[in-house]
């Protein structure tokens, strides 16, 4: 029987002063460069990139990580014990304990920001009919996993035991993280396919060779 004890939540959020340099977000003394659709779309309809969340001056931004402790070492006890049903019991209930705590964690932020009052019921919360959003790397808005990096170093992940993978999948297994945006107009999107001169472009400001680029987001390239 799994006993609850065995499972810890530990989290971080903050946000900082920022503001945008084109498709870039400048937080602190980091550089976040973003990407930014390129499909063709009816006109008065805009290409997004997150960096047009913020403003070109005088603004902030968010970021959060959250992770459940304890779930990989259960899972691996029960796994030993040939019990292939409990561990994979114990990491699908890590994995919603930590979409949670994000969940959670959004609001706190939202409360201590932008939103003193926030009091969002269950039904607007799965609908997600609250101001802002949480994009997280590797994700449709904003797929370069490796932008994890800078977030990581903005929120010291490390002081709440979670750290990244050489391919920059967290750690432990059950984590979250990603940014946290104010602006009333801010919005989920695909960035899609992207071209040689995005590819180009963002390997310039994220000061990288283009084969690097190439490297993460393969699955977003158009040629």
């Amino acid at each position: 029987m799994l006993d609850t004890l065995d499972l810890t939540a530990h989290g971080t959020y903050g946000f900082w002063p920022a503001h945008s340099e084109g498709d870039d977000i400048i937080v602190s003394s980091a550089r976040l460069p973003m990407l930014r659709q390129q499909t063709v779309k009816p006109e008065g309809r805009p290409n997004r990139c997150l960096a047009d969340y913020v403003a070109p001056v005088g603004d902030h931004l968010g970021g959060f990580a959250v992770a459940i402790h304890g779930a990989d070492s259960l899972a691996a006890q029960y796994e030993a014990e040939n019990d292939d049903y409990r561990s994979i019991m114990v990491k699908a209930l890590a994995d919603r304990l930590a979409e949670a705590f994000a969940e959670y964690i959004h609001l706190q932020a939202r409360r201590d920001w932008f939103e003193p009052d926030a009091d969002p019921a269950i039904a607007d919360l799965h609908a997600e009919r609250f101001r802002g959003i949480r994009p997280a790397f590797g994700y449709p808005a904003s797929p370069d996993h490796s932008q994890k990096r800078i977030l990581f170093d903005l929120l010291d992940a490390s002081d709440v035991g979670m750290a990244l993978t050489e391919s920059c999948a967290m750690t432990p297994a059950a984590s979250v993280s990603g940014l946290i945006f104010a602006h009333p107009s801010s919005r989920y999107f695909t960035v899609g396919r992207i071209g040689r001169d995005q590819v180009s472009d963002y390997a310039a400001r994220c000061e990288v060779d283009v084969a690097e680029v190439e490297k993460w987001l393969r699955p977003n390239l158009g040629y």
